[in-house]
């Protein structure tokens, strides 16, 4: 687990086991009450710990909210660059993040409680900060990606790289919530019916191929 430049050097210096304990429990108590209704008493009730020592950690709960930040936006970096390692062009990178995000929001619930929680926020410093944060890192893998394929004929010459790069993040991010919220969930079942919102595999496969419909120039002789 990664040190946050918004935590305190007491708990750099603690076990990992603690500073998941913390973190995690942090993440629960601001998914569910927001970060407004969040109090830091209950974070360190919830982790089993004393005021006195999370405030030798953290010196306010802006501090412990950015560090959940922090945490939640390394392990979803992790995994994007991972997805884009392993993935020959944009089309086989589309249906791999589909599987990601489903298994990503499958392990770690709360935080993407928090994440949906944040675009439902009022316009502050604080939530255009933190969107800035955990938004930086797609934007660059897609349009690397767009524009490779583009280099390669693989995807339309006339493609608008940062529009199309903001549609595909903007389905990953739709994809991930139906994981993390039953409004979410229930949306995909009234679109496709119950057992067809069920069949993630299925669903997967059918994006990937809209995806790739959008990106593939038009055949010779169409």
């Amino acid at each position: 687990m990664n040190e946050s430049r918004f935590e305190k050097a007491t708990f750099a210096k603690t076990t990992q086991d603690r500073r998941r304990q913390v973190l995690d429990a942090a993440a629960s108590q601001f998914a569910a009450k927001g970060y407004s209704g969040a109090n830091i008493n209950d974070v360190a009730r919830q982790a089993g710990i004393s005021i006195g020592a999370m405030y030798s950690y953290f010196s306010s709960k802006q501090d412990l909210f950015l560090a959940v930040v922090d945490n939640a936006t390394v392990l979803m970096e992790e995994i994007l660059r991972d997805v884009a390692e392993c993935s020959a062009d944009v089309y086989e990178y589309v249906a791999r993040m589909l599987g990601a995000a489903r298994e990503f929001a499958g392990a770690h619930a709360a935080l993407n409680q928090l994440y949906l929680g944040l675009t439902a926020q009022p316009p502050g410093e604080l939530t255009v900060d933190v969107s800035e944060q955990i938004e930086a890192v797609t934007p660059d893998i897609l349009s690397g990606l767009l524009e490779r394929g583009k280099a390669e004929g693989i995807v339309r010459g006339d493609l608008d790289v940062p529009v199309y790069a903001l549609c595909i993040d903007n389905i990953f991010m739709m994809y991930q919530f139906a994981f993390a919220s039953q409004y979410h969930r229930q949306r995909l079942a009234v679109y496709l019916g119950v057992d067809r919102a069920a069949d993630a595999d299925a669903l997967e496969r059918g994006i990937a191929a809209f995806v790739e419909a959008a990106l593939r120039p038009a055949a010779s002789g169409a």
